[in-house]
């Protein structure tokens, strides 16, 4: 199933964002305080896209619990049919393309 499939590659890129939003050592061997500046600024980048990968889960989740109860596929809103088109680009996708448009 391919929200299955979104599901598993999310968790594993969470696993993977992980690692580079490790705290920032001091290192007295490297070049100074602009090593340091890089350092921190990828990981704030890190824990930025790591916010947003956590985020993706719970979508996910979120379509999956709907796919458990019978309402995946329809519109949080109006209940009409979401396109197939929009759910193929976004599994968790939850408005259908009109009701979208007016929020």
């Amino acid at each position: 199933m391919r929200l299955q499939s979104a599901l598993r590659d999310t968790i594993a890129a969470i696993a993977r964002a992980q690692q580079a939003t490790a705290t920032v050592a001091l290192d007295p061997s490297s070049i100074g305080r602009l090593s340091r500046i890089d350092a921190l600024q990828q990981q704030a980048m890190a824990q930025g896209l790591m916010a947003r990968l956590q985020m993706e889960k719970r979508r996910l989740e979120a379509a999956l619990d709907r796919f458990d109860a019978g309402t995946y596929g329809a519109c949080c809103a109006c209940h009409d049919a979401i396109e197939s088109a929009r759910l193929l680009s976004d599994p968790a996708v939850v408005f259908c393309q009109a009701c979208a448009a007016t929020r």
